[in-house]
């Protein structure tokens, strides 16, 4: 059983995110976007093209977001601090897209949508699916 403080901070972030998703509907936003970061994720998760490819699947099925195209996955950076795979994956509604860095094994995500969605629920599944220790979330509409 959860404890009160952690499923207080669990409504708190659900209430969060459909505070911004409702937002979104009642200004009639053009979308919402949403960049998570994701530190100390599993190195071979995130240097696995395939792995990537089913995590778009799984995350467009989640947030019901219908996948146009192929994902395109990347493997490229000269320079260390930023080599690793990227990915972008077009949805009928507008864009995922994300960098996976080696050197720090971070996981840099963005969705953009101008189909409203709960961000949280993206920062959840991805850091649970590339097994991170924290993350951080920032969110913003486009009006």
């Amino acid at each position: 059983m959860l404890q009160k403080s952690m499923r207080d901070e669990m409504k708190n972030e659900s209430e969060k995110g459909l505070y911004v998703m409702n937002e979104a509907i009642a200004r009639n936003a053009w979308g919402i976007a949403s960049s998570v970061d994701i530190y100390n994720c599993d190195p071979e998760t995130i240097r696995d093209a395939g792995a990537i490819r089913r995590f778009v699947v799984e995350l467009c099925d989640l947030i019901e977001m219908k996948r146009f195209g192929e994902t395109q996955v990347v493997h490229f950076g000269e320079d260390e601090r930023v080599a690793g795979y990227s990915m972008v994956q077009l949805i009928e509604t507008s864009l995922i897209s994300g960098h996976f860095a080696n050197q720090s094994n971070a996981v840099y995500l963005d969705v953009f949508s101008c189909k409203p969605y709960l961000p949280e629920m993206v920062q959840d599944f991805a850091e649970k699916f590339f097994n991170g220790s924290h993350s951080n979330l920032n969110v913003s509409l486009r009006l």
